[in-house]
Formats: structure tokens, sequence, C-alpha cells
């Protein structure tokens, strides 16, 4: 049976790190704030602006399904919707103690350290192949 990543041994090790990653990075992630701002341009709501080659695309598709333009501009309209939701992000780390960011920014960097690790060969098997004379 072979371990982590194909190598000889370190599926323990893998194991553990991968699950201090995933405990500091859930602490992390509880830790913060996301909130949402209003799509300005010039002073105005620009939501209803960036729909428009969405609604465009969508027209020229029910007129012709097989339209590249229609494809193309609601591909378009979609990415311009989704990027600006995402610009309009605020993420903010909400205040915690020193000892619990500390935890988790240990949990995450040792975790990552015993992945990593994990993935190179370990073992009795690698000391064998290492004695052994080329043929």
């Amino acid at each position: 049976m072979r371990g982590a990543g194909g190598t000889p041994g370190g599926l323990g090790s893998f194991f553990a790190g991968a699950a201090m990653v995933v405990a500091g990075s859930y602490m992390l992630l509880t830790r913060v704030t996301v909130t949402s701002g209003h799509w300005r341009m010039f002073g105005y709501n620009a939501f209803g602006l960036s729909l428009v080659p969405l609604l465009i695309g969508i027209g020229a598709l029910f007129f012709n399904g097989k339209s590249v333009v229609g494809w193309a501009m609601t591909g378009i309209g979609a990415v311009i919707i989704v990027a600006g939701i995402v610009m309009n992000l605020g993420i903010y780390f909400r205040p915690t103690s020193l000892f619990d960011t500390l935890l988790i920014l240990a949990l995450m960097a040792g975790g990552i350290g015993l992945v990593a690790r994990s993935l190179i060969a370990q073992g009795p098997e690698l000391s064998d192949s290492i004695t052994e004379p080329l043929q």
C-alpha cells in the first residue's frame, strides 16, 4: 500500500496535517466579517447598467440559440455581475485575542508542514533503496 502522494509512509502525518489545516482555516474564517457595498459609478447606482450585456445576450439567445454573439454577451454579462459583487465586498478580520491568532496561524503553518513532509518518501523502503547498488 502506498502512502500520501504515492510515496511510502507518511499517511498518518498527511491526515494529521490536513486536519490541522482544516481546523486553522475554520477558526480563521469564523473570525472574518464580510460586508457588501453599493455599486456606484459617478455617484449613481450602477447595478442596472451591469445587467445590459446579460439581457442583450439572453435576448439574442432566445432569437437564435446558436448565436455566438448571444453566448458571448451572456457570458460577459455574467462575468461583469460576478466581478462587481466580488469587488464590492468588504472583508474585515474581527478583533480577537493574540492567543487565538497565534493558535490559528500555528495550526495552519504546522499542518502545511506536516502535509509537505508526508509527501516525501519515508520508512524502510527508502533506506533499502538507498543502500542497494545500481544495476
